[in-house]
């Protein structure tokens, strides 16, 4: 549908800023309890990781086209064409789960925490500050250019329709 090629940048971008939402949601959550040694699963807070995989085809196109009525001024205005040849229209990305670093928490001695075992070694959560900032900041920074690529569009839809 011609739609779908119209919108279908504004779809990707949209899903991208969701999906970067969610991740910069994860990391806030991650630096929040990087401290924290007791949760209610036991034992230290696991560092939580967004798995992102390609997003089901929305039908948002198709929704508009039942509510705004478009004339075909010629035979090959919107006709039922894939966009590149039988590839679907692009869909963008999607948040597929949120999960749990593998990686040992961090071995902390002091003796006098609560929650030290008999060697007086405390489980830290296994969240780097930094790591977590650089992540923070590479989120910050896909959302940005999702924003840039959803003004692009609406621009060029709106140069297209002063013609």
């Amino acid at each position: 549908m011609a739609l779908e090629r119209i919108f279908s940048s504004l779809n990707i971008s949209a899903t991208g800023l969701s999906a970067q939402r969610r991740r910069m949601d994860t990391i806030a959550q991650n630096i929040a309890n990087a401290e924290t040694t007791r949760t209610t699963q036991g034992g230290p807070y696991r560092r939580q990781l967004v798995v992102t995989k390609e997003a089901p085809v929305t039908n948002f196109p198709k929704y508009i086209q039942n509510k705004i009525h478009l004339s075909q001024t010629t035979e090959n205005h919107f006709q039922d064409k894939p966009v590149r040849g039988n590839m679907p229209v692009p869909s963008g990305t999607a948040v597929a789960e949120v999960a749990v670093d593998p990686s040992p928490p961090r071995l902390v001695y002091d003796p006098t925490h609560p929650d030290a075992n008999a060697q007086g070694y405390v489980a830290m959560p296994n969240i780097n500050p930094i790591t977590e900032m650089v992540d923070m900041i590479d989120a910050t920074r896909a959302y940005e250019a999702n924003i840039t690529a959803i003004n692009a569009s609406k621009e060029m839809t709106k140069k297209a329709l002063d013609i």
